[in-house]
């Protein structure tokens, strides 16, 4: 019956934990169908090893323009009209315009960007101790004042964006709240005129950040046009920032619920900070919603026929949170031992998030800093009191009240 057909996105019960229906689904159905906001319907994907075997799948389309391609809201339709990036597109055009950002978010690259981060999150924790002993040590918030600002200055820092700019961009909300994914429905006109303006600035007098590199080495070779390097940029600029942000926040919220965990990682950051964040990521996965396909062909997925032309979301909240990959998958576990590999909240196959090892090394930085500058942050309301994101979407606090001492 059409009433036994879930909802998609499934709303949250609880603003701050996954939807309860994930943990049903992996033990029941698996595969199963589910109903979107227009009506149609698209294959839901939940066991972690299936969710691997789709997003590895040629056969499966990252395409929105593709038939079948399952929107999740009404602006969705606007992206199939923009101009793809390689988060939008298939083989193999997706290998070749992702190629041109690839060294700017290997490993070497970003270990050399790291004096930069530690320098962006020294300056902001700074300006909160400012703002918070100004104020009488009134409670402060953590996600207006830290969580939001870290992540935007550090792309900034990256794409070359003037310092006279950066506090009137931090403000734009397509910035703050933005995905790879939905970054083609923005409607943003100002900014990107503002991008615009910035391409057409590096065209004349290149210096050395992101935006120069696409100019010189491939707006000046006729690889990408003026408005494809406008629109790559863009990406980067909005691609992570919301999931970012709601990742420290929830970061900050888990580990203040675990004290005894807290002040273990307090006592050794230096080597815990990558397996703290990696629990972290699996725990919240702030990014639940991007991993969506159609199908290019009849293709089987978890014992189930998906026929040509349908939509497949593979649900990596639940998958991060599978039993069968995740011993008591809602433990959270700082010695947890999961593979980086494994983790779904960068996505997984060809099309796995470019910026992963940026982001890793942003968190792990945020969380060092902000702890061991602040042993005695605490949090200065209830959870349930908290503004968060909607019950559909992926889930962040919208405020996070603290105390510094």
């Amino acid at each position: 019956m059409t009433s036994d057909i879930p909802t998609f996105p499934i709303p949250r019960a609880h603003p701050f934990q996954p939807p309860e229906l994930n943990a049903k689904l992996l033990r029941e159905n698996p595969t199963t169908e589910v109903r979107l906001f227009d009506g149609s319907k698209a294959w839901l994907i939940t066991k972690h090893k299936d969710i691997c075997e789709a997003l590895d799948d040629p056969a499966l389309s990252a395409d929105r323009r593709a038939p079948g391609y399952p929107e999740i809201h009404a602006g969705g339709a606007k992206a199939k009209e923009a101009i793809p990036t390689f988060v939008n597109i298939d083989e193999p055009d997706h290998s070749r315009q992702r190629s041109m950002l690839d060294d700017a978010f290997d490993r070497p690259a970003v270990d050399k960007m790291r004096p930069m981060m530690q320098a962006v999150v020294d300056k902001v924790l700074n300006q909160m101790v400012r703002k918070y002993n100004d104020n009488g040590k009134q409670p402060i918030d953590l996600i207006e004042e830290f969580a939001s600002p870290v992540p935007t200055q550090i792309i900034y820092n990256l794409l070359g964006i003037p310092q006279k700019d950066v506090e009137r961009l931090s403000k734009d909300s397509d910035v703050r709240t933005g995905t790879s994914r939905d970054a083609a429905e923005r409607a943003n006109e100002k900014l990107n005129e503002y991008i615009g303006g910035l391409v057409e600035e590096r065209v004349k007098e290149p210096k050395d950040d992101l935006v120069s590199k696409l100019v010189k080495e491939q707006y000046n070779k006729g690889n990408l046009s003026r408005d494809e390097v406008v629109t790559l940029s863009f990406l980067v600029l909005t691609a992570g920032n919301a999931a970012l942000t709601n990742s420290i926040g929830m970061g900050v919220m888990t580990l203040l619920d675990h004290p005894d965990q807290l002040d273990e990682f307090k006592e050794d950051s230096h080597t815990l900070a990558p397996q703290v964040v990696n629990e972290l990521l699996r725990f919240n996965t702030a990014s639940a919603l991007n991993s969506r396909r159609a199908t290019k062909e009849d293709v089987e997925i978890g014992g189930k026929r998906i026929t040509k032309g349908s939509g497949v979301i593979c649900a990596v909240q639940a998958g991060d949170r599978d039993p069968d990959k995740t011993p008591h998958p809602d433990k959270f576990d700082i010695h947890r031992k999961y593979a980086k590999e494994d983790l779904l909240a960068f996505g997984y196959g060809p099309h796995r998030c470019q910026a992963e090892y940026l982001s890793r090394v942003q968190l792990e930085i945020a969380f060092t800093s902000l702890l061991k500058k602040l042993p005695n942050l605490k949090m200065a309301t209830r959870v349930e009191d908290l503004e968060h994101t909607p019950a559909t979407q992926n889930m962040g606090p919208l405020n996070l009240p603290v105390t510094l001492d």
